[in-house]
């Protein structure tokens, strides 16, 4: 689901004058693994034009980053966007969705808006996302807790790497397809109880693999599984709400549109939780006029 609360703005130039790309990143200069990073989308996108100038590149975030919020999905979108806009290129969703996985593989994800769904495809031609429905399509609400703002020890793509050491990944992923067609038509169907039911499962699953990898990795605080606690008992209770954790220890708690401020209210309470954040379904990655507005 992409957030319309949550985003990434960037600002791509590409200059006569610098001897190498540089990132600024909410403020900081950027150098190493993470200038690399975007120096190697910025390295396809030059290819794509047929130049060969480095660039400037600013970014900011609304929300923490490296903390399990998908801030990786969120800047390589907004890099690939504003990189391709810079050089006036003209690719299509499809194309710019491509493009974005290959700084960051659920990058692809946040280009297209609403309810979104990566193929996995055999080739970089077939790898892409799109939206099988639009974002006005189910008026739910993602309250996200926050329970803790720093980032992460170990990276997502580093815990991806270790993920074919887990005893559990070659189950996870051969039961993929089918949780995938049970979610896709969960959320088609506007079935929150289907929806709640393989959105925990599939998380808990990825969390599973995590924990068993060698070296083993725990994301979790105990604001976490205190936050997990509740749910069960709010739904148990009658309240439609679930949650799903990406590679972190904070959690998106998802409910409808009509429960959305009882269910931030009543995580606001809860030992741990910092903050909460709310965001609907959101639009497609976009250019917007400056990045200071």
């Amino acid at each position: 689901m992409t957030l319309d609360g949550l985003y990434t703005r960037t600002r791509v130039a590409f200059l006569p004058d610098l001897a190498q790309d540089e990132l600024t990143l909410d403020g900081q200069g950027e150098k190493g693994s993470a200038l690399a990073r975007v120096s190697h989308v910025l390295d396809r996108v030059r290819k794509l034009a047929g130049i060969s100038l480095f660039a400037q590149v600013t970014s900011q975030n609304n929300f923490p980053i490296g903390a399990g919020l998908a801030s990786s999905a969120s800047a390589f979108a907004a890099l690939t966007l504003a990189a391709v806009h810079a050089t006036e290129l003209e690719l299509n969703q499809q194309e710019l969705s491509r493009l974005a996985r290959t700084g960051s593989g659920s990058a692809c994800r946040s280009i297209p808006g609403g309810f979104v769904e990566w193929l996995a495809g055999d080739s970089d031609e077939n790898s892409f996302a799109y939206s099988f429905a639009p974002a006005n399509h189910w008026d739910i609400v993602d309250c996200i807790a926050v329970v803790s703002q720093e980032q992460k020890t170990i990276s997502s793509e580093e815990g991806h790497a270790l993920a074919e050491t887990s005893p559990l990944q070659s189950a996870r992923v051969g039961d993929s397809h089918r949780r995938l067609e049970i979610c896709r038509q969960a959320i088609l169907r506007r079935d929150f109880e289907a929806f709640a039911e393989i959105i925990e499962l599939d998380s808990n699953w990825m969390h599973a693999v995590i924990m068993t990898s060698k070296p083993p990795i725990l994301y979790w605080l105990p604001a976490t599984i205190s936050v997990i606690q509740a749910v069960h008992q709010w739904r148990n209770e009658g309240l439609p709400v679930c949650y799903t954790i990406d590679a972190g220890p904070n959690l998106h708690v998802i409910t409808t549109s009509e429960f959305a401020r009882q269910v931030s209210q009543q995580l606001l309470v809860l030992p741990g939780v910092e903050d909460v954040l709310t965001a609907h379904p959101g639009d497609p990655a976009r250019i917007v006029q400056d990045i200071d507005s």
